[in-house]
């Protein structure tokens, strides 16, 4: 199994709605003090988490809806799935359980974003950014590499 002890902002993760790369770098913040915090910390840091989620999400599902958005029910959907573990983990720890398991959460969070973040919230970045201005973000992501730079 691989597992990660950090999770950092870079560029790679803009998708070019200001709004929208605010709230993930705080998301980015939250997890990546999960995964460095003392056992005794975890449970402050998760309800963080959370309750950011909660705000950060139904940012986004305001924009899609707003926007009629074509794939708003798979991101709400994803969305729903991750708040549902958060939360499940949150009370545990409160029960007593195994800091463990926030840490196995952070773990599989710094996973899941980079790629929620390329898939479904680049799509809905460049979506209401058409929806409002007429035209797609340019993102100008410093220090990664662009595609046909990597082809070379």
């Amino acid at each position: 199994m691989i597992t990660t002890d950090e999770l950092s902002w870079t560029d790679a993760f803009l998708v070019g709605f200001p709004p929208m790369d605010d709230t993930h770098r705080e998301f980015v913040d939250i997890v990546g003090a999960m995964l460095q915090a003392e056992d005794d910390a975890l449970l402050g840091h998760l309800k963080a988490l959370i309750t950011h989620s909660e705000h950060h999400f139904s940012q986004e599902e305001a924009w899609m809806q707003k926007t009629e958005f074509p794939a708003t029910e798979c991101h709400t959907n994803e969305h729903a799935a991750v708040l549902t573990s958060m939360r499940e983990v949150a009370t545990y720890l409160e029960e007593g359980g195994a800091p463990s398991e926030a840490r196995r959460l952070a773990v599989e969070l710094s996973r899941w974003f980079p790629g929620h973040t390329d898939y479904l919230d680049a799509s809905l970045a460049q979506w209401v950014t058409k929806k409002q201005l007429g035209g797609v973000p340019i993102v100008v992501r410093r220090g990664v590499a662009n595609h046909d730079e990597s082809a070379d």
